[in-house]
């Protein structure tokens, strides 16, 4: 079958965009062929600096014939609903129409509409063009007289169509003046000749000829190998960037790996700050000795293979690099001069939100909270107030100015070297922390409190001034913020009780479920352990996986099955005598031997469930609950609840009640599927 070839030539795309633009030109294409009836077999995008293609292969030669039957308005319905019907269904007149009898519905019209197939490459002419005119971009613009718009300006579109071993149909339109066409260009610099092709695999051989690696991910494994060869016959290993390598392959058409040095006694400056400039000034790879210190070399990804072997390149790169370093030295020096402590008040200048006021009150504001988290959590408060106070001062450094990243980072490097405590430096440049969910979370007393503090003043605030998130909008990270108080409360087991507002409280909830949730636990389990005042995430934990355990077993099964039923029983018993049974206010004194070892079982496990819950033992209490498994199972094998004494009845309606109370102690096991 006949396969689809399109290139869309242009200046330089945005690395940043290509991968996603590549997704976007694949839907589009193919979803307008099956919109036409034209079921393809495969269809891959390519992405270089200078083109969008798009192979589409067993694509037929024609849509096939359609017949479709449109049911219209009744018999007699008014002209204007006839007219519309008319109208969408393509008739003239409504004679073309014909009348269907439905014994309920009466006598309705009915248009059979037929379409005929067409030619694939008329049905692509006429398709293509919209999907470059309604390409979307994050940024675009207009050049010439076309009015096309579009990322950079568009210089060729090749657009066949045909079958393997025959000449292929060119696909004509016109887009912006651009007419489609079979000619391609190689390389800028290494070849840059037209060059005419036909389908999809001469096009790939032709570009490779011509110095072009169309697959991006093809071009990040040349660079990631190529990069790790040379950097291992120099004793040496890249430091891992993967973003860098994506946005690197998308610079770049024919990747060749240099390397390069700079001076070592730049080395002087923190490793993230020399990282940093290399990474975002050159986009160069940094690289780690065999004791895993930085080395003074960094790797150069060129587009061109150069005469001279690269050493012009090299240099040119080396000189830059040199001179962003030394600015970096610069920054580190002056900052280095100005303690932390002194560069806090220029902070006031720092705007945080209009509503909730400057980065300086915002920082006095965690400085108190800290000091108050700091005994919750096995910390020193006067050394959690200190790392407050600083932790957000070198966001007026120079270093921090031009890197943002670095913030926190290079706090802790100025602190030390001001002799604060290390944990107040370490504090410092882990109270962000985490920022992801594969982010570590801070294990330190002193620096758990202070990203305590810090989260809980950014949910407060922005709670307070009503800037919540809303649907996907969550500009300040609220989300974020959330789950990595949730994060540092469970992954250091801490007893620390979220005491906030309902409404924030709730959005915690919200976000530890997605959290245990997506760490395997059943969400009917999660809603029966959480209750709207529940406030201590690591009780909330421990209650879930303890009741896991106890519902993976034949005991937790058969126990929630008696639950469900004493719970169905007392339901339907207080809803007809509109009352309700609870308590040990039992009246016949002469039960039999199965509810009397359940009263005492009850009553044991209630004492002990309860003891052990004050605790936080929930492995325990559980342990205890499943003792009632077999009592419970005696007792509705033996006894008649609804017994026709009245006190009887009353009293083993009591007892079950009793018994959903001590189940209930630990979850709302109504709320347990199964």
């Amino acid at each position: 079958m006949p396969e689809l070839l399109l290139e869309l030539f242009s200046e330089e795309i945005p690395a940043r965009m290509q991968r996603k633009a590549a997704e976007e030109l694949r839907k589009a294409v193919t979803d307008a062929l099956v919109a036409e009836g034209l079921l393809y077999e495969s269809a891959k995008a390519f992405v270089t600096p200078r083109r969008l293609a798009l192979t589409v292969t067993g694509v037929p030669a024609r849509s096939p014939d359609t017949r479709e039957e449109k049911k219209g308005p009744r018999v007699g319905a008014p002209q204007q609903a006839i007219d519309g019907f008319l109208k969408a269904a393509g008739l003239a007149s409504i004679d073309q129409a014909r009348i269907v009898t439905d014994p309920k519905k009466g006598e309705f019209y009915v248009a059979v509409v037929e379409k005929p197939g067409a030619e694939a490459t008329d049905i692509l002419a006429a398709l293509l063009p919209g999907v470059v005119t309604g390409f979307s971009w994050p940024k675009s613009m207009q050049w010439g007289e076309g009015g096309l718009t579009w990322v950079r300006p568009l210089r060729a579109i090749t657009a066949t169509f045909g079958a393997e071993n025959d000449e292929p149909e060119v696909i004509a339109f016109n887009v912006g003046g651009i007419a489609s066409g079979q000619t391609t260009f190689g390389h800028r610099f290494l070849a840059p000749n037209a060059i005419r092709i036909k389908r999809f695999d001469d096009y790939l051989t032709a570009l490779e000829r011509a110095k072009v690696v169309l697959d991006i991910d093809r071009r990040k494994d040349i660079i990631r190998t190529d990069a790790e060869h040379l950097a291992f016959a120099q004793g040496l290993s890249v430091i891992a960037d993967e973003g860098l390598l994506e946005e690197v392959a998308g610079l770049v058409e024919w990747p060749v790996v240099m390397m390069g040095s700079f001076d070592p006694a730049f080395l002087a400056v923190p490793e993230e700050a020399i990282i940093a400039t290399i990474r975002v000034n050159q986009k160069c790879f940094c690289l780690r000795d065999a004791k895993g210190k930085l080395a003074p070399k960094f790797i150069i990804i060129a587009n061109q293979v150069a005469n001279d072997g690269g050493a012009t390149i090299i240099a040119g790169n080396e000189r830059v690099i040199r001179a962003r370093l030394s600015d970096a030295k610069f920054f580190y020096t002056t900052d280095l001069a100005t303690p932390l402590a002194d560069a806090v008040p220029k902070l006031k200048d720092v705007v945080f939100h209009q509503k909730l006021g400057t980065q300086l009150q915002r920082v006095e504001r965690i400085e108190k909270l800290a000091g108050e988290i700091a005994p919750l959590v096995g910390a020193d408060p006067v050394q959690a107030r200190r790392a407050a106070r600083l932790a957000k001062a070198d966001l007026v450094s120079g270093m921090v100015g031009e890197f943002p990243e670095l913030q926190g980072l290079m706090g802790r490097y100025y602190a030390l070297a001001q002799g604060e405590a290390p944990a107040i430096a370490d504090a410092i440049a882990q109270h962000y922390k985490p920022v992801g969910p594969t982010d570590k979370v801070p294990t330190e007393p002193v620096a758990i409190a202070v990203a305590l503090a810090d989260k809980l003043d950014l949910l407060t605030g922005f709670w307070a001034i009503d800037e919540k998130p809303t649907g996907s909008r969550d500009p300040f990270a609220l989300r974020r913020a959330a789950l990595g108080v949730i994060r540092i409360i469970s992954e250091n087991a801490l007893a620390f009780p979220l005491k906030v507002e309902k409404d924030l409280l709730a959005f915690f909830h919200d976000r530890l479920k997605v959290t245990l949730r997506d760490a395997g636990a059943r969400h009917d389990l999660v809603d029966a352990v959480i209750t709207p005042d529940s406030d201590d995430v690591l009780e909330i934990t421990r209650r879930v996986e303890a009741l896991s355990a106890l519902l993976s077993s034949a005991d937790g099964i058969n126990l929630l099955a008696g639950y469900k039923r004493a719970a169905n029983i007392l339901a339907a018993e207080e809803k007809q005598d509109k009352r309700g049974y609870g308590g040990d206010g039992f009246t016949w004194t002469e039960p039999g031997p199965e509810e009397f070892e359940l009263r005492r079982v009850v009553a044991k496990t209630y004492s002990e469930v309860s003891a052990r819950v004050a605790a936080d033992d929930y492995r325990g209490a559980i342990a205890a609950l499943s003792t009632l498994r077999q009592p419970v199972d005696a007792f509705f094998t033996e006894v008649l609840v609804n017994d026709p004494d009245a006190e009887k009845r009353a009293d083993r309606l009591t007892l079950l009640a009793k018994l959903r109370d001590t189940m209930r102690l630990v979850a709302d096991f109504s709320k347990v599927a199964g």
